[in-house]
C-alpha cells in the first residue's frame, strides 16, 4: 500500500529508549514494530546530554522504520510522573444571550481559558483532563456540542511540565531527525492498557519500576489522584551487585537477569555460580541466595521509602491492588517481594501483542494505545495546547495545511513490500523459584540487615 496511518510512540527512559509502532487504519489497531535501544544521555529520569540521548531516539527509530518498512517523521513521547504537575482548573464563557448551539470553537474557546489560568511559570501544559462541562451553569455533560446554551464551562485537571525538561526532550528528539508532535502523560498511557476498566474506576497503584527511578501512581476514577518517585531502580541494584562481588557493571547486569531474585525465599545457598572478579585471574563462586539478599537490601529500601507515601494517602486499600511494570519487572521473586513489603495483592504487568511480550514496552506500547483512543473532545484539547485544529469527521484525519496529521501520523510505505511484525523476545532468565529452606530466616535477615547498612 501506498500510504498507512501509523502511530510511533516514544518512551525515553534513564536506562534505554523504548519505541512502538503501531497501524492505526480506521478499522483496526495492530503493533507492528517495537525496539529497544540502550540510552546513556539520562541519570535519573532526565537528560544530562542530548546528543547521546538523541543517539540513542535516532538508533531506535532508524531500527524500527526497517522493521517496518516505514519512513517516519514525528512521534509522540510520553512524560513520566516525576516530571508532572497537577492543577484543578476551570473556565466560563458566554455563548450567547439568546442561546445557540455549541460549536467546536467555543469549546476550543473555553479549554483555552481554563488551561491559560491554571499554567504556572516555568511550566507547560501537557494535556488538560476534562471532567465535566457545564450548561448554563447546571447541565452537566461530557460533551456539549450541537447542544443549545447561553454559557459554557468546564472543570478539569490540568498537566504541566518544566519548561526546560520539555526543551531537552523535544530538541534531543529533533537532534535525532525527527519531530514530536505532542507529550503523554506516561502513567495515564500505561494505565490504559496495564489496568481494566474496573481497576481504573475502583482503584490501584501502577508501580513503574525503571533503570534509574521508581514511580508509583495512583489511578481512581480514571484519574491521576497521587504520585511518588523515587531516584533509584534498577541501575542501583546493578551497582550494589557489582560493588559486592568486586566485578563490571556489565557483569553485574546479566548476573542479575540470569541469577538473581528480589525475594530470598525463592533462592538456595546450594545454588552456584561463577563470577569474574576484577583483578583477579580466578573466577570466584557465589551462591544464588547471597546475591539475593544484596538485591533484597535495595529493593527493601526503595519500597519503604515509596510505600510511605502510597500509605499516607491509603492506596492500598484500593481494590485494584499493586500492578508492577517496567524493566526491572524481568527480576525473578519481583511480585512476591513487592506483595509481602506492602501487604497487598499484586500482579506484574507486561503486554500481551507480538514483539511487546516485555514489561520494558509498557509505557512506549501505552503510549500507542492512549492516542489511538482519543475522544474528538481530547483531539480538540491537544489542538489548543499544541496549536492545531483536527477535522473530527474523521478521528484519523489530517490536520490543517501547517501540521501533517499530528495524532496519527501518515507515514510513507513501499507500495510492494509488505509491513513485517516484529518479534521481540524477552531477556532470558533461569527459573529458580524453589524452596530456600537451605537458609534459616534469621541468617537472612542478618545479611540483608547488614546490606541495608552498607549501602546506607
Amino acid at each position: 500500500m501506498s500510504n498507512s496511518s501509523l502511530i510511533v510512540g516514544l518512551d525515553i527512559g534513564t536506562d534505554s529508549v523504548k519505541a512502538v509502532v503501531a497501524d492505526a487504519s480506521v478499522n483496526e489497531f495492530q503493533v507492528i514494530g517495537a525496539v529497544k535501544e540502550k540510552n546513556k544521555g539520562m541519570r535519573q529520569g532526565k537528560i544530562v546530554d542530548i546528543d547521546q540521548t538523541a543517539n540513542a531516539i535516532a538508533s531506535a527509530l532508524k531500527n524500527v522504520e526497517q522493521k517496518t518498512n516505514s519512513k517516519i517523521y514525528r512521534v509522540v513521547t510520553g512524560i513520566p510522573v516525576g516530571m508532572l504537575q497537577l492543577e484543578t482548573s476551570t473556565g466560563l464563557i458566554n455563548i450567547g444571550e439568546d442561546g445557540r448551539e455549541v460549536s467546536d470553537k467555543d469549546v476550543k474557546r473555553v479549554l483555552e481559558l481554563a488551561i491559560k489560568q491554571a499554567v504556572k511559570s516555568g511550566r507547560e501544559a501537557i494535556a488538560f483532563l476534562p471532567s465535566k462541562f457545564l450548561l448554563d451553569g447546571k447541565t452537566d455533560v461530557d460533551d456539549p456540542r450541537k447542544m443549545i446554551a447561553h454559557s459554557l464551562e468546564v472543570h478539569g485537571i490540568l498537566l504541566t511540565a518544566p519548561t526546560s525538561d520539555l526543551h531537552n526532550i523535544k530538541k534531543a528528539i529533533e537532534r535525532a531527525g525527527y519531530q514530536n508532535n505532542f507529550f503523554i502523560p506516561t502513567p495515564l498511557a500505561i494505565a490504559s492498557v496495564a489496568l481494566d476498566e474496573g481497576e481504573r474506576t475502583f482503584g490501584s497503584v501502577i508501580l513503574d519500576i525503571g533503570g534509574g527511578t521508581t514511580t508509583a501512581t495512583v489511578i481512581h476514577e480514571n484519574k491521576i489522584k497521587y504520585a511518588t518517585i523515587d531516584l533509584e531502580g534498577g541501575e542501583d541494584v546493578t551497582k550494589d551487585i557489582s560493588v559486592v562481588l568486586g566485578t563490571s557493571k556489565k557483569d553485574a547486569e546479566q548476573i542479575k537477569l540470569d541469577y538473581g531474585s528480589a525475594d530470598p525465599e525463592l533462592t538456595s545457598a546450594e545454588d552456584k555460580f561463577s563470577v569474574k572478579t576484577v583483578g583477579k585471574s580466578e573466577q570466584a563462586s557465589v551462591d544464588e541466595n547471597y546475591l539475593s539478599q544484596i538485591i533484597a537490601a535495595r529493593m527493601d529500601q526503595i519500597l519503604s521509602r515509596i510505600g510511605k507515601g502510597l500509605s499516607s494517602h491509603d492506596a492500598f486499600k484500593l481494590p485494584g491492588g499493586v500492578v508492577i511494570t517496567g524493566g526491572m519487572t524481568l527480576l525473578q521473586g519481583l511480585q512476591s517481594t513487592v506483595e509481602k513489603h506492602f501487604e497487598v495483592k499484586t500482579r506484574v504487568y507486561q503486554p500481551d501483542e507480538m514483539g511487546l511480550r516485555n514489561p520494558a514496552y509498557a509505557a512506549a506500547y501505552g503510549v500507542v494505545n492512549y492516542v489511538y483512543n482519543l475522544s474528538d473532545i481530547d483531539l480538540l484539547v491537544n489542538g489548543v495546547i499544541y496549536g492545531t485544529s483536527a477535522s473530527h469527521d474523521n478521528p484519523l484525519a489530517e490536520f490543517s495545511e501547517n501540521s501533517i496529521n499530528i495524532f496519527k501520523r501518515h507515514v510513507e510505505v513501499s507500495e510492494n513490500n509488505t509491513k513485517e511484525a516484529y518479534n521481540g523476545t524477552i531477556v532470558p532468565r533461569v527459573d529458580r523459584e524453589k524452596d530456600g529452606a537451605n537458609k534459616s530466616e534469621n541468617s537472612k535477615k542478618g545479611i540483608r540487615g547488614f546490606f541495608k547498612n552498607f549501602f546506607d
